[in-house]
C-alpha cells in the first residue's frame, strides 16, 4: 500500500516557486496565500504550517516576525532515496543522476521514497549533497524484520538497506516472540527517534526453509494467497465449455496437436498442432484463452494485475493466477476441450511464411510431452519412448503421425534459428541452475539444466507468434496502441567492459559497430560452450545488455534483432500477454485504438512486478545454495574466480554453481596487493597472481543461511 503525501509537497513546491520569484522581497502568510489563490480557512492554516517547516529547515527565511523571503541559492527537485551498503545513500535525480545523502540528512526517508530535496556544496568535499525535504510518495509501508524484547519492549530490526532505524511496536497483539522474523506496517514517525509500526504476520524462526521462502517473498512485496472475493469470483465461473461458445470459433480439435513442457509442469498454456495441407504445413501455436475467463474490472483480474507474473522459486511456484485456473481451467491438458487464441502459419520446409491468421480458437491436445521424451522423438524417431524417460516412468507407445509432427516441425524451427542469427539476434544458452529436494524441500542435489533441440523448437515458434502478433497490429497501423516487448541497445561502456573481461580468458570482441558487436558476442557465447568459463561469461554478456521491459512506445528488440516483438504465449503466468490478447480482439473486431496512457502506466507496473519476481527467484537460489553446501564446510572444491573486488575475490565452484566469498585474510600466506585494472590479488614477492577466470581450488569455511552467505578459504591454483 502507497501513502501518499502530494498536497504537502504541492505546498511546498508553491511557496518556494513563488518565493524564489521574487528573491529581494518578502511576504506574511496572507500576501502568500492570496498569490496562490489559497482562499479556505483550512489551505491557509497549511500554508502557515509550511511555512514554519520551511523555515526550521533554513528552506526559507523568516526575515522578522511573519515575514518569509526566499534563499533563491535553493531549488527543491524531486528524486528517489535509495539506501546502499553501510551508511551510504543516494538520492537518483530525474536526469538519472546520483547525489549522496548524509546520515543527519534523510528526514525520515526509506529506501525507494520519492523525496523532495535541495543541494548544497559539502565540506571537504567537490561534489554536492542532498538535503531531504520532505517524503512525496512512500514505496511501502510494510517491512520484513526480526522482532526483539528487552525489558517489555519491542523493536524490530530490519534490514539497513531498506531503513536505517528500528521500528518501535506498541500494544503489539501478536502472538509474535524474541527472535521470530516478523512482518510489520508503518503505523507513523512524527518526532520519535524511532517509527511506530505494527506486526501482521509473523513468519517463523530465522534459518528455517518455511521461514526463509516467505521472507524472500515479503521483503519483495510478492503475495502468497488469494483472499476470500478471489475465491467467491472463481466459484462463478463455469468450467464447461458451451456450445454457443464453440460455434464462434475455429475448431482444431482433429488436428495433431500436442504440449512440451518440463517434467513437472502444472500449468500448460501453448499446444502446438500440426497438419499437411495442399499449400504447406501447417502449424498452430495455441494459447490458452484466459482473457475468456479474465474479465476487465473483476477482482480477479485485479489480484492477477498486482501480481503481474507467477514467481517461480526453487521450491514452489507463486501463481498469478489460482490454482483453479492455472492448473485447471486454463491449462492445455490433453484429451480435455479448451479455449484458444491462436496464431496459425502455413511455411514451407524452410520456414518461409506463406499464409498467418490470429483467431479465437478451440482444441483437444492429443498428447502431453516432456522435453526429455520429445528430445528422445527427434534424435531416434522412433515409437517406443523407454520409460526411464516418461513422465509416468512406463514405457510409451507413439503414433507415427506425432513423429512427423515434431521431426517436421523441428526442421522449421532450426531454419527459423537459423534465419534469426543471420539477422544478428544474440543466442544465449546460459546453463539453469536446478535442484533436486527431499520431501521436506531440502536441497539434496544441484544439477545444471541446459537447452536441448525439444526447448528450442518450442522457443522458436513461441518467438514466432510474439513476433508476428505485434507485425499483424503496427504494420497495418502503427498508430494503434499495442504491448510492446522492448529491448534497447547496450551501453557503449558496458560493451567495453564485456571485450576487457573476455580478453583476461583470451577471447576477443569486435565492437565497431553494431552488426559487427552481434556477431562477435555470439561467437564468444559459441566458444565458451562446454568450458569452465561458460557460465561466469554468459552471465556477464547477459549483464552487459540493456533490461527488456514493457511498452506501448515499440522500438524493436535489439538481442532477438527484432524490430517488431510482443509478449503473447504466456497469459497464465505473465498479464501483458492478457493486456496483448485484449488488444489483439480488440482490433480484430475492427475498433479503435485505445488509451495510450493508461496502457502505459499497466506495462511500467509490469516492469517492476518483473524485476521484483526475478530478484526473489535469485534470492531463492542463493538460499538453496547456502542450505545444500552448509552440509560441506570443511570440504575442497575446484571453482574457476568469478569476481574480484577490493576485499577479496568471489569463486564460484564447478560442481554446483554455487558462489561464495574468500576475504583477503582467508587467501594464502603472502602480501597480495588488490589491482584494480587487472583484476587481480598480485604478490610480487612471490610472483603469485590470482586474477579473475583463473582456476582454483577452495575450501568451504562458513555458511551464513539468513544472510544466503558462503566464505571460502582460498587453497591455491589449480
Amino acid at each position: 500500500m502507497m501513502k501518499k503525501n502530494k498536497n504537502s509537497s504541492k505546498a511546498i513546491f508553491s511557496i518556494v516557486g513563488f518565493l524564489d520569484r521574487f528573491p529581494k522581497r518578502c511576504f506574511n502568510y496572507k500576501q502568500i496565500c492570496k498569490q496562490l489563490g489559497v482562499v479556505d480557512a483550512s489551505g491557509k492554516n497549511h500554508v502557515i504550517k509550511t511555512l514554519k517547516k520551511l523555515n526550521e529547515r533554513k528552506i526559507i527565511n523568516e526575515v522578522r516576525k511573519g515575514y518569509f523571503q526566499s534563499i533563491s541559492s535553493k531549488s527543491i527537485n524531486k528524486g528517489i532515496f535509495i539506501i546502499h551498503r553501510g551508511k551510504t545513500s543516494i538520492i537518483l535525480c530525474e536526469d538519472e543522476k546520483e547525489i549522496v545523502v548524509s546520515s543527519t540528512q534523510r528526514h525520515k526517508a526509506f529506501s525507494g521514497d520519492l523525496v523532495s530535496y535541495y543541494t548544497y556544496p559539502s565540506r571537504g568535499r567537490r561534489k554536492e549533497e542532498a538535503k531531504i525535504i520532505e517524503i512525496i510518495e512512500r514505496k511501502t509501508t510494510t517491512f520484513v524484520g526480526t522482532l526483539k524484547i528487552l525489558n517489555n519492549t519491542r523493536f524490530v530490526i530490519v534490514s539497513k538497506r531498506k531503513a536505517n532505524v528500528d521500528f518501535y511496536i506498541k500494544n503489539d497483539n501478536s502472538n509474535a516472540k524474541n527472535g521470530d522474523r516478523v512482518v510489520i506496517e508503518l503505523i507513523e514517525w512524527k518526532d520519535t527517534k524511532s517509527p511506530q509500526a505494527k506486526i501482521i504476520d509473523i513468519l517463523g524462526k530465522p534459518g528455517e526453509n518455511e521461514t526463509e521462502i516467505h521472507t524472500i517473498l515479503s521483503e519483495y512485496g510478492l503475495t502468497y494467497y488469494f483472499d476470500d472475493q478471489v475465491e467467491k469470483e472463481l466459484d462463478k465461473i463455469e468450467e464447461n465449455i458451451s456450445k454457443v461458445e464453440e460455434r464462434k470459433r475455429e475448431d482444431f480439435r482433429k488436428k495433431t496437436t500436442f504440449t512440451i513442457d518440463p517434467k513437472d509442469a502444472k500449468d500448460f498454456d501453448d499446444a502446438i498442432s500440426f497438419d499437411i495441407t495442399s499449400e504447406g504445413y501447417e502449424v498452430g501455436i495455441h494459447i490458452a484463452d484466459v482473457s475468456h475467463y479474465v474479465k476487465p474490472n473483476t477482482k480477479l483480474d485485479t489480484e492477477a494485475y498486482n501480481r503481474g507474473t507467477s514467481v517461480y522459486l526453487v521450491d514452489r511456484v507463486v501463481p498469478m493466477l489460482p490454482e483453479k485456473l492455472s492448473n485447471n481451467i486454463c491449462s492445455l491438458r490433453p484429451k480435455e476441450d479448451k479455449l484458444t487464441f491462436s496464431a496459425v502459419f502455413t511455411l514451407d520446409i524452410n520456414g518461409k511464411i506463406l499464409k498467418q491468421k490470429f483467431c479465437r480458437t478451440i482444441i483437444n491436445s492429443d498428447y502431453r510431452l516432456s522435453y526429455e521424451e520429445a528430445q528422445h522423438i527427434i534424435e531416434n524417431k522412433q515409437e517406443i519412448i523407454p520409460q526411464e524417460l516418461t513422465i509416468d516412468k512406463k514405457e510409451k507407445k507413439i503414433e507415427r503421425n506425432l513423429i512427423e509432427a515434431i521431426t517436421t516441425i523441428h526442421i522449421i524451427s532450426k531454419k527459423l534459428r537459423k534465419e534469426r542469427l543471420k539477422k544478428g539476434a544474440i543466442l544465449f544458452d546460459k546453463e539453469e541452475i536446478k535442484f533436486l529436494l527431499d520431501k521436506h524441500k531440502n536441497p539434496i542435489q544441484v544439477y545444471i539444466k541446459s537447452s536441448k533441440d525439444s526447448n528450442k523448437l518450442i522457443e522458436e515458434f513461441m518467438l514466432l507468434a510474439n513476433k508476428k502478433v505485434s507485425e499483424f497490429i503496427s504494420k497495418k497501423d502503427n498508430k494503434k496502441t499495442f504491448v510492446f516487448r522492448i529491448h534497447e541497445e547496450p551501453q557503449q561502456e558496458k560493451i567495453i567492459e564485456l571485450k576487457k573481461i573476455s580478453k583476461k580468458f583470451g577471447y576477443d570482441l569486435n565492437i565497431k559497430n553494431k552488426q559487427k558487436t552481434l556477431e562477435s558476442i555470439n561467437k564468444l557465447l559459441k566458444e565458451i560452450k562446454g568450458k569452465k568459463e561458460q557460465n561466469f561469461l554468459d552471465t556477464l554478456a547477459i549483464r552487459s545488455m540493456s533490461k527488456a521491459i514493457y511498452s506501448t512506445n515499440n522500438i524493436g528488440h535489439y538481442g532477438l534483432s527484432f524490430d517488431y516483438y510482443t509478449h503473447f504465449t504466456s497469459p497464465i503466468r505473465r498479464y501483458p500477454d492478457i493486456i496483448a490478447h485484449r488488444l489483439l480482439q480488440h482490433y480484430l473486431d475492427r475498433k479503435k485504438s485505445t488509451d495510450k496512457n493508461q496502457i502505459e502506466e499497466k506495462m511500467k507496473h509490469c516492469t517492476v512486478k518483473e524485476i521484483l519476481a526475478t530478484k526473489a527467484e535469485r534470492q531463492s537460489i542463493k538460499f538453496m545454495q547456502a542450505v545444500y553446501i552448509s552440509k560441506e564446510i570443511g570440504n575442497i572444491f575446484k571453482g574457476v574466480i568469478s569476481g574480484v573486488v577490493e576485499r577479496g575475490i568471489y569463486v564460484e565452484i564447478n560442481k554446483n554453481k554455487c558462489e561464495g566469498m574468500v576475504n583477503i585474510r582467508n587467501f594464502p600466506k603472502g602480501y597480495f596487493l588488490y589491482n584494480e585494472s587487472n583484476y587481480s590479488f598480485e604478490d610480487e614477492q612471490q610472483k603469485l597472481i590470482f586474477q579473475l577466470g583463473d582456476s582454483v581450488f577452495i575450501e568451504v569455511i562458513n555458511v551464513d543461511i539468513i544472510k544466503r552467505h558462503i566464505d571460502f578459504k582460498l587453497i591455491g591454483h589449480s
